[in-house]
């Protein structure tokens, strides 16, 4: 927390029992959120989570653009996840066109968005999560006594920065992934010098996991359901369909279950299933699938002590370090077993058709979706980010947080742990400045 917001904090008096809290500026996230709490009485009356980001319009960007475009113009939405999208972009437009790529092309952008996963979870469990769980307002601020703990985030993010950069062509918005094919196919001396990268890391992963297992997070529960893609053949990345535990369905047909809203307040939509609330995210998809984590990963779940299925938020950020070493193997068996063998990009023909695509970031499921004319024009696009996915869930999560430390806690304690809550989903509302303004008001 900043200093300035500590001061504003230190000026009021330590009665919770009614109390108007806004957090204008929620720190250490990707992008520009607020909430308005309320609190009257002990009881919460008003809990408004809302993202105050510019609209950007981009699903009204890429109509009348032609089908080739879309991958191109949506990689801008995020740099953190840039290649997310455009590899859901592309699924979606041979969706529409009804192309199914080549085993070469599919493991490659298999690899493609494990590197991202491994450079965000990295990002975000070092320099985002870790400081507030050691007391400290910045990972700057962590660097004098934590430098051993930066330097491997560090080594972490650069093996999954490599890999993106060596695959797409460089470090954010790919440009080598196109429909039909890779424009520029990586080497087999790639891919050897990528596993050996990532055989020096993995031990670094390790020591993530065993950090992460060290940190005490509240114990509490949510009421939403999870939901992941679930692959029989694999832990899902792209394949299988959208399941929770009650429930799957195929993902072309997911707007006979996912609705979205707006909500006057915010720019980013929210989002329901079948009227209900529901999260996404390395969480969910543990409880899904991880049966099917590599061994070491497993043998890391097994050591924290969580019993899955799990329903704490919290735990969220402990599964993306133990997934941060399924991604590792998963990558180094993709380096090992590929064979590059020279593949020009298939011409795709065109015709008019209505696709979705798919698949798993870091943040949870990614949607995109899109109509294309007979000559490959967009016609109509629609895109469902995780974040958007999660925000009602994480919103009444602080309705169940709050009132179980109000009367145990500070004001600035409170604060914290309800940014904590939120930073465990890990949001992408874009990228964020680092500051934090809270206001008290009495009612």
């Amino acid at each position: 927390m900043s200093k300035e917001s500590h001061n504003l904090v230190n000026k009021e008096n330590n009665d919770n029992a009614n109390k108007e809290i806004t957090l204008n500026h929620i720190t250490k996230i990707e992008g520009h959120a607020k909430l308005d709490l309320s609190i009257k009485e002990g009881k919460i009356t008003k809990c408004e989570l809302s993202s105050v980001e510019g609209s950007r319009y981009f699903e009204g960007l890429v109509l009348g653009r032609q089908y080739f475009e879309a991958h191109e113009i949506t990689s801008r939405i995020c740099g953190i996840c840039s290649s997310a999208h455009v590899i859901a972009a592309i699924s979606a437009i041979e969706d529409a066109l009804g192309y199914t790529p080549s085993k070469q092309t599919t493991e490659l952008r298999k690899l493609l968005t494990i590197g991202e996963r491994i450079r965000s979870h990295s990002t975000h469990l070092y320099f985002l999560a870790l400081p507030d769980y050691l007391g400290y307002e910045s990972a700057l601020a962590m660097a004098p006594k934590y430098k051993s703990e930066l330097k491997r985030a560090l080594a972490l993010v650069k093996a999954g920065n490599n890999i993106v950069r060596i695959l797409s062509g460089r470090d954010l918005h790919p440009v080598s992934a196109t429909v039909g094919g890779w424009l520029k196919l990586p080497t087999q001396e790639d891919l050897e010098q990528l596993k050996t990268e990532l055989l020096n890391v993995k031990e670094e992963a390790v020591k993530t996991c065993e950090l992460f297992f060290t940190l005490k997070c509240p114990d509490i529960e949510t009421e939403g359901e999870w939901f992941s893609l679930k692959d029989h053949n694999e832990y899902a990345l792209f394949g299988g369909e959208f399941c929770s535990s009650k429930s799957c369905f195929k993902r072309t047909d997911y707007k006979d279950f996912i609705k979205e809203y707006h909500e006057p307040r915010s720019t980013a939509n929210f989002v329901v299933k079948s009227d209900h609330r529901y999260f996404v995210g390395a969480l969910a998809r543990f409880n899904n699938n991880h049966a099917q984590l590599s061994s070491d990963a497993k043998k890391l779940l097994e050591q924290s002590g969580i019993k899955l299925p799990s329903k704490n938020p919290f735990h969220n950020n402990i599964m993306q370090a133990i997934e941060i070493v399924h991604c590792i193997d998963h990558a180094i068996k993709i380096c090992q077993e590929l064979k590059i063998k020279n593949e020009p990009v298939d011409k795709v023909p065109l015709k008019a058709g209505r696709g979705v695509g798919c698949l798993e970031v870091p943040r949870g499921t990614l949607w995109h979706e899109y109509i294309l004319d007979d000559k490959g024009v967009i016609t109509y696009a629609n895109i469902i980010t995780p974040t958007a996915q999660n925000l009602l869930n994480m919103q009444e999560d602080i309705k169940t947080l709050v009132p179980a430390i109000l009367n145990s806690k500070t004001k600035e304690d409170i604060v914290m742990d309800v940014e904590k809550l939120i930073r465990s989903y890990d949001p992408c509302f874009s990228c964020s400045a680092h500051f934090l303004e809270v206001n008290w008001e009495e009612k």
